[in-house]
């Protein structure tokens, strides 16, 4: 059994990703845990990172440091990576395998391990995740450019989300990078027939300005009576909700419902029968995004309606799954909906059932758990 870290600066009980890692790699090895928030249920060896709030003085001091390419400072003096370093000072060290979530956490996971291996598991293409926005343009999409530069070299393993981010990490950086989808668990659901005379929509999610949601509200503009949406949105940014909110009114046939837990997503959906998804690619993370939400569609054996995302068109019209407008615009993939029979969704509906036997998080759990396995056997019989 082998002694391991997992480091994720993100509220580790609300972070999937690194839930189903701990879940794969505890069976089988001692697995130390760091990062936010509350212990979450299950985890034996929790560390608990304080998340500290910074100050318009910090956050000015850190924006000229970035200003001036003050890198190594900004980055050995952010608060996140003091309190990280902190934490980690009450965890006995020598550990045989770090696994860092995401390329902010990869130079203290690198310091952490010393000679032992770092696994970086980047959830995003970090040096362009919010390049709509100036100051990431100008400020951080160059400081993370320089420690993926400095960094990834020097990591034995690294994995990401999808094909497209893979492939721009080994392009820009001549790494290796696998690719380990955002599968949830498993659930045994059936199918559910579609009225003709009521066809359910839902979106469920974060309310995030760059994800432009209002155009999925827009869609409803061009639908008849048939259709419904229902918006089931985590509050990230509250005046973005209520602008959301406030566009929607109109709409009778529009409503907002609670979030539930992560893990009831599916089954609480199952119910309706389109997944839908309208996101514009208004940065490079999301032209690829493959997200949970995608996979949890297929879980809820939904009828799934996306925008031309390259990710998961591909998987749509490999699985036959759902339906793929051919631009962003509402008008566009409403029309496409408009089109479809009771039959139609019912036969897509049928697609997700049959690929949820396939994307769910039992598969990723046990290539990550061989993954690892193969890689402690590497470090403990090194070829001379």
């Amino acid at each position: 059994m082998a002694r391991l870290l997992l480091l994720s600066l993100s509220p580790i009980a609300s972070d999937p990703r690194v839930m189903r890692q701990y879940e794969a790699l505890s069976a089988e090895h001692e697995v130390h845990v760091m990062g936010f928030g509350e212990h979450p249920s299950g985890v034996f060896h929790f560390t608990s990172v304080e998340q500290p709030q910074a100050s318009r003085i910090v956050v000015l001091r850190n924006a000229l440091r970035l200003a001036f390419r003050r890198y190594s400072t900004y980055y050995w003096q952010h608060p996140q990576i003091r309190a990280l370093e902190k934490a980690a000072a009450q965890v006995p060290a020598g550990f045989d395998l770090v696994l860092a979530n995401d390329v902010m956490a990869l130079p203290m996971a690198l310091r952490l391990a010393g000679s032992a291996p770092v696994w970086l598991d980047a959830h995003e293409y970090a040096p362009r995740e919010f390049e709509d926005i100036w100051t990431w343009r100008t400020l951080l999409g160059p400081f993370f450019d320089a420690t993926c530069r400095d960094a990834l070299p020097r990591v034995a393993r690294m994995s990401t989300v999808c094909t497209g981010i893979a492939r721009e990490y080994q392009r820009c950086y001549g790494v290796p990078v696998s690719v380990m989808p955002n599968c949830p668990e498993r659930q045994s659901l059936s199918v559910q027939p579609t009225h003709a005379d009521r066809i359910r929509l839902i979106h469920h999610g974060a309310a995030i300005a760059s994800r432009k949601i209002e155009v999925m509200i827009d869609l409803m503009d061009h639908l008849d009576d048939r259709f419904s949406l229902d918006l089931m949105l985590m509050a990230q940014d509250p005046d973005y909700l209520a602008a959301l909110k406030h566009r929607a009114a109109p709409h009778s046939r529009i409503r907002f419902i609670p979030p539930v837990a992560m893990r009831d997503i599916a089954a609480h959906t199952n119910g309706y029968d389109i997944g839908l998804f309208l996101l514009p690619p208004t940065n490079f993370n999301y032209l690829h995004a493959l997200p949970n939400k995608f996979f949890e569609f297929m879980q809820a054996r939904l009828a799934i309606a996306i925008g031309p995302s390259p990710e998961m068109q591909a998987l749509v019209t490999e699985l036959g799954c759902g339906v793929v407008s051919g631009s962003f615009e509402a008008a566009d993939l409403a029309a496409h909906l408009s089109r479809l029979t009771p039959q139609d969704i019912d036969a897509m509906k049928r697609a997700s059932d049959l690929a949820s036997q396939r994307f769910n998080a039992a598969a990723t759990r046990q290539w990550l758990r061989d993954e690892v396995r193969g890689l402690l056997a590497d470090r403990a019989c090194p070829v001379h």
